[in-house]
């Protein structure tokens, strides 16, 4: 069995990606994001389906979107993500924590 929910959490520091999840080989996810800033000041969030850890300048499905300072929050939902890619994220504060839930789906 799958598992669903919950599939990554990070609070990365800044300028630096940080993997929520991996998609597993033959399957691929539909997932939920939920961001939110705990910093005093705006933050500038990354977010990318990619073939590795590293993003292409092609993979980033968000670049630089302001997230709010003091609990300003950045949702996106219903994002298809691929066999095998990997869910980035990044901020350029390190002020920004990132949730990721969702169902990974069988061929």
């Amino acid at each position: 069995m799958m598992s669903s929910g919950l599939l990554g959490k990070a609070a990365p520091a800044a300028n630096t990606n940080a993997t929520l999840y991996v998609v597993p080989a033959s399957t691929f996810a539909i997932v939920n994001l939920s961001v939110v800033n705990r910093g005093g000041v705006d933050a500038k969030v990354r977010v990318a389906c990619a073939a590795s850890g590293t993003p292409a300048t092609t993979d980033w499905i968000e670049y630089d979107a302001v997230v709010p300072a003091n609990g300003g929050v950045l949702e996106r939902t219903a994002i298809a993500i691929g066999a095998a890619e990997f869910f980035v994220v990044r901020d350029d504060m390190g002020t920004c924590s990132y949730r990721l839930f969702g169902l990974p789906k069988g061929e």
